[in-house]
């Protein structure tokens, strides 16, 4: 990185920490940042396993196994972020039920994520497919997000109250998601190393690292457009069978 983007990494990255720890101590703000955590994490988990198989059809045993275990990760983390919702009575939001686009035509904005479309500007949402996604590109992008994520969760962990149990129970969770974060990005780290020269991984992860810092300033542009507020991500939770029957038992 040339010395104007590793500036704007900092600024950037500083900015975008102090939201996320921000709205995660809120809990005005917690449930939408723990909803948009569990869309994160959970939603990666197809692709993932779908990188697995395509790794596996080409021989690649060391790099399938990897990958099985990431997909796992991601969905064990995407169940701490509900299952802390659930807590604060909310689940996320049923996105069959909502249209797909708004009363002028354009994409309903919860269905859109602006980082992602500046972070993979130029490639069609064909060659970002698992099946034809280059391997390069797939590495180092995710290896920086991968990275970035796990400083970021340490951050909203720490921003958490130690005065509730609820809170404190989130933040260990929050804590082995960051460590589990840690490990992702030195796989693919290393899967950068198993293909390409020393030269060429620092290259593929500065161009990567360079997109992310644009990304990122076009997010939080956007987000303080709004005034800080996010699109709503959450509804009522509904409590499960089980619980409304042992209420009623007590009740009687």
């Amino acid at each position: 990185m040339n010395l104007s983007t590793q500036l704007l990494h900092i600024l950037g990255s500083g900015a975008s920490a102090y939201i996320s720890a921000r709205n995660m101590r809120d809990l005005q703000t917690r449930p939408n940042t723990l909803a948009a955590l569990q869309m994160a994490e959970s939603g990666s988990v197809p692709f993932l396993e779908a990188l697995s198989a395509r790794a596996t059809a080409e021989g690649d045993t060391w790099l399938a196994e990897r990958l099985a275990r990431h997909a796992a990760d991601e969905r064990r983390h995407g169940q701490i972020f509900a299952q802390a919702l659930k807590q604060l009575n909310k689940q996320l939001i049923d996105f069959k039920s909502i249209p797909q686009t708004t009363n002028d035509g354009t994409p309903d904005e919860r269905r859109r994520s602006p980082f992602f479309e500046a972070y993979f500007s130029d490639y069609s949402s064909e060659a970002l497919k698992p099946e034809n996604i280059d391997w390069t590109v797939f590495f180092a992008s995710t290896y920086i997000l991968e990275l970035d994520a796990s400083k970021d969760f340490v951050r909203m962990a720490n921003a958490l109250p130690d005065t509730d149990p609820a809170s404190v129970n989130l933040k260990k969770g929050i804590l082995s998601v960051a460590h589990d974060e840690t490990g992702h990005a030195a796989y693919l780290r290393e899967a950068m190393e198993r293909q390409l020269s020393s030269a060429a991984v620092d290259e593929a992860i500065d161009i990567w690292r360079t997109r992310k810092v644009n990304a990122l300033i076009a997010m939080v542009g956007g987000f303080l457009q709004k005034g800080g507020k996010m699109p709503a991500l959450t509804q009522e939770g509904m409590p499960d069978r089980a619980e409304v029957a042992l209420e009623l038992v007590a009740a009687n």
